[in-house]
């Protein structure tokens, strides 16, 4: 348990240790697309951590939300964000819903989100708090991620949460011409990969070594 977990906090003082996060974590390092910064300070992450934890919701680390996975610490959301260029018109897949966050990050750039979670009760409970928050342009599917969404596709960019050791094929598949999908690829060591799908093939871009819960297979 977390040891500020008895301590409550108003919405201001969330909405302070926000606009810390953005400007000491963000902003200090090599976050500068300005659309992505201005969400995260939007976006209260404090609310999609599970309650004893809330203190801790805008700290430079990922945080667990139960069932052995964990929301990724506001950087990676940030740096996969800003990696993918959105603009604003993408149909956009997420792999691995987790408690929902990145989902509402994506939902304040793009019009449509569709975001699948292996474990069924992070995906009910994600999709409860999007729809509480405000959040009409997500859908929320229990399933296994490997296998995408086909019926929705093709993806103008995807975004995927948890680590396979290689890159599904599926996933690239379902991605449109000109659409790009970030990953994390790798066993105990990965990296942070790039793809491209151009008229010519798929196209590669090493970004930085991360560390996310292994992606898992549906039964």
């Amino acid at each position: 348990m977390s040891s500020c977990s008895a301590v409550e906090h108003d919405d201001e003082w969330y909405a302070r240790k926000r606009h810390a996060m953005v400007e000491k974590q963000l902003q200090a390092r090599d976050i500068t697309d300005t659309l992505t910064l201005k969400i995260m300070d939007k976006v209260p992450r404090h609310l999609f951590v599970p309650p004893d934890f809330r203190s801790e919701a805008y700290e430079d680390y990922p945080l667990p939300i139960g069932y052995d996975q964990t929301i990724s610490q506001p950087y990676i959301v940030a740096y996969m964000t800003q990696a993918l260029k959105l603009t604003g018109s993408e149909r956009v897949l997420e792999i691995g819903a987790g408690s929902g966050y990145q989902a509402a990050v994506l939902a304040e750039i793009c019009p449509e989100v569709y975001s699948i979670e292996i474990v069924p009760e992070l995906a009910k409970s994600a999709e409860l708090k999007l729809k509480e928050l405000g959040y009409q342009n997500v859908k929320v599917f229990a399933g296994d991620g490997y296998k995408g969404l086909p019926e929705y596709a093709p993806f103008d960019a995807i975004i995927v949460t948890a680590a396979p050791v290689s890159v599904p094929r599926t996933l690239l598949d379902q991605l449109r011409v000109g659409g790009r999908m970030i990953i994390p690829v790798g066993d105990y060591f990965q990296n942070l990969c790039l793809y491209r799908k151009t008229p010519q093939g798929i196209t590669e871009q090493n970004l930085l070594p991360v560390r996310f819960v292994p992606m898992i297979h549906g039964k």
